[in-house]
């Protein structure tokens, strides 16, 4: 296993009762169509490398938000990351949220190796789901292990950053139905402490650049598990785009949350690092050196390499290339995005092999940066590819 983890525990004989006990907490997914999606066992991370992944995260938060500033107002820039050109104006127009605040709810994704070297992969900056996962069955499956869980933390957060602008209203597609998406936004709303209304995304409809309900009330505030990128795409998004860049409707995350989205900025900010770039101080410097994979927009590499969409979700886009220079794995179960945004070229890192009681998995690492403040871990069991068959499980600290 080396030092970076140790799996604890085996399943209980009963996982019906336990699946029960967890929907009662408000996550109610642990099984999906008949599919164990949570794994009833934990993951513990060394106490070091967990103080080392915080230390990280938080200079790589500031690193991205220094990036996507620098990015702003950069018309060829936007067109390099594949933001959609609805969104431009709306960017230019509106000020952008102060430093470190940028997307409220994020989460960094990582490869943290079983030496304990960590690699970031990507930023989900935009709709991070796996958030009922952490903030409420991660502590509930470390305190019997007696495993720190920092995910504590994550309802405060959440608190801290609905409290600025509380959104009125929060959506997600098929709410009420789609279990997974609606359990994320009701728990949100309730860790939130707000008064805001649950709906369906696809009941909301644009009035002359205002938003409004099914019975026709204009929304001044939102919060939607909804892609941004998606506007470029979508009927309405347009419409959409223009209520926010008028003003009329507030959103959170911000508009400017796009930027750190697209793995493009990953280029740019290997870019500007290979430049030596006085827009990062020298531990900045470091800390892209250290945790970051070398990217590009371009085919640079010959072998060991990952392709991948700028707006990739679930694994959707991604294929993997070997020490031969050939393809050896493609997302098959994923939506591939790349129709129509460009690519990304990453070095390849490969996740650390777990051994779990129903076999061997691939863990991806996930650290949520609510508010600005890294506060939450999210462990994914999957292959090589993290794609929507991956299995959740609980990631903790061992106590030092």
């Amino acid at each position: 296993m080396g030092m970076g983890f140790e799996v604890v525990g085996q399943p209980a004989a009963d996982r019906n009762g336990r699946v029960r006990q967890l929907k009662e907490l408000g996550f109610a997914w642990a099984d999906l169509e008949d599919e164990a999606y949570w794994i009833d066992q934990a993951v513990a991370m060394e106490y070091e490398v967990w103080e080392e992944l915080w230390d990280a995260s938080r200079l790589l938060w500031t690193i991205f938000d220094k990036a996507a500033r620098f990015v702003m107002g950069r018309h060829d820039l936007y067109q390099l990351l594949s933001i959609p050109e609805v969104l431009w104006g709306g960017l230019d127009k509106l000020s952008p949220e102060e430093p470190e605040l940028l997307s409220r709810y994020a989460r960094f994704d990582f490869s943290v190796g079983d030496g304990g070297t960590i690699k970031l992969l990507e930023l989900n900056s935009d709709t991070p789901t796996g958030y009922v996962e952490a903030a409420v069955a991660t502590p509930w499956m470390c305190g019997p292990y007696g495993l720190l869980s920092p995910n504590t933390a994550m309802p405060e957060q959440i608190r801290r950053a609905w409290q600025d602008n509380p959104p009125a209203y929060a959506a997600c597609i098929a709410y009420g139905q789609h279990v997974e998406d609606s359990g994320t936004v009701d728990m949100l709303v309730r860790h939130s402490g707000c008064k805001t209304r649950c709906v369906d995304t696809l009941d909301l409809w644009v009035d002359e650049g205002t938003l409004r309900d099914k019975e026709g009330n204009a929304i001044p505030s939102l919060f939607a598990l909804y892609p941004k990128e998606w506007m470029s795409v979508d009927e309405g998004g347009e419409a959409l785009a223009y209520s926010i860049e008028s003003g009329r409707l507030t959103i959170l995350n911000s508009p400017h949350a796009i930027i750190l989205q697209s793995k493009g900025l990953q280029a740019v900010i290997w870019g500007l690092h290979e430049l030596a770039a006085p827009l990062f101080t020298r531990d900045e410097h470091d800390a892209i050196e250290a945790y970051m994979l070398p990217t590009y927009n371009d085919p640079v590499f010959e072998a060991d390499y990952v392709v991948k969409s700028m707006f990739g979700r679930e694994g959707g886009s991604v294929r993997m290339y070997g020490g031969d220079g050939r393809m050896d794995i493609k997302d098959e179960d994923g939506f591939d995005t790349s129709v129509f945004f460009r690519e990304v070229y990453q070095q390849r890192a490969d996740l650390p092999r777990i051994q779990l009681h129903n076999g061997e998995y691939r863990l991806l690492t996930g650290v949520f940066m609510i508010n600005g403040e890294p506060c939450g871990l999210l462990g994914r069991a999957g292959g090589l590819i993290t794609g929507n068959t991956s299995h959740f499980v609980a990631l903790g600290v061992r106590k030092n």
